[in-house]
């Protein structure tokens, strides 16, 4: 009798061991990916994201989903990178900035004219280097694989006064990003480099804190720094920024290698979009924006990009070899 009671107790074991592997194998094998961005719904690059999720429901027969959190309200890139992490969030949308400390690299791309424009980022970042540079976040002790890079567009100044050379800049107090590269950049550019959160630009330059500041067109239009008296678009383009989107490195080893593989495919072609989308974008916004009264200023460059080599040579002095390899890319 012991005996029979001894098989029933073992089947039993080996029938709830069975059922849990099935449901294990069923859980592992459905998922939904929580995407999150700080830009809002409709940005491009939110809208690439989104449409690689479809692509990836559709080719795993809805396996595989996707649910966007757009509008940081899943916080800002600080908390989203830390959530993504931990697994928390399964892709991010993020700048380059919160990977430097872990991989110091990808702050090559941070100074000012290293690139020549913007055809010239996008070939260094569709090409070997930007593959390196993707690997390298993914081989990282950040717990994020590197899945693609996203436009973030060229930077350049818009002030109350109109900027033709770097001697127009004296005297003048323009709001920087929060990094001292920035700040340095600025004041090697002619002007006052003046840190400040992005929350406080519109108020900073409507009251005189600040005369200018500077970001791509989309930026200007959407932050409405025009209307607080910033009318003169003058065309520097002295930093041009990739960003970057991630996985957790929790969720890729979740994954067979086939959805790693499609996953790695359609974010490729996320990369193309969002490229087309914000190409899109900049025209849009740029129209608006002279429609407002904003005078686009076409200038020589070339005295920015001679006044910041200091600059280039403190920050770059570590990575002179990338930078070759950067300058050589056609």
């Amino acid at each position: 009798m012991k005996q029979i009671q001894s098989l029933r107790t073992a089947f039993s074991a080996i029938a709830v061991a069975a059922s849990l592997t099935v449901s294990g194998f069923a859980a592992a094998q459905s998922m939904t990916l929580k995407a999150a961005d700080v830009h809002p719904a409709g940005y491009p690059n939110v809208v690439a994201v989104e449409n690689m999720g479809k692509k990836l429901e559709a080719a795993t027969n809805g396996r595989i989903k996707l649910q966007m959190f757009p509008g940081s309200v899943l916080g800002g890139e600080k908390e989203m990178i830390e959530q993504t992490q931990v697994g928390a969030i399964n892709i991010l949308r993020t700048s380059l900035g919160p990977i430097g400390p872990v991989v110091p690299e990808v702050n090559v791309f941070n100074m000012p004219f290293v690139f020549r424009d913007e055809a010239h980022m996008r070939a260094v970042i569709d090409g070997p280097i930007g593959q390196e540079m993707l690997d390298k976040i993914t081989a990282s002790p950040a717990r994020l694989v590197g899945l693609g890079w996203m436009d973030g567009g060229s930077r350049s100044l818009y002030t109350k006064k109109p900027v033709r050379s770097p001697a127009d800049l004296k005297g003048m107090k323009i709001r920087m990003m929060g990094n001292p590269l920035f700040v340095d950049t600025m004041n090697a550019m002619g002007g006052n480099g003046i840190s400040m959160g992005y929350g406080e630009v519109f108020t900073a330059i409507q009251t005189g804190v600040v005369d200018g500041a500077e970001n791509n067109p989309p930026t200007l239009y959407t932050a409405h720094h025009y209307q607080a008296g910033a009318k003169y678009y003058s065309q520097t383009n002295h930093l041009i920024i990739p960003e970057i989107f991630v996985m957790s490195k929790l969720t890729w080893d979740k994954l067979s290698k086939d959805d790693q593989a499609l996953v790695k495919k359609f974010s490729r072609e996320a990369q193309m979009e969002q490229r087309a989308l914000w190409d899109k974008s900049v025209a849009d916004y740029s129209a608006k924006l002279k429609a407002e009264g904003v005078e686009f200023i076409k200038i020589d460059n070339k005295p920015f990009y001679d006044a910041t080599a200091p600059v280039r040579a403190k920050y770059g002095s570590q990575f002179a070899d990338l930078i070759k390899r950067i300058e050589a890319t056609k």
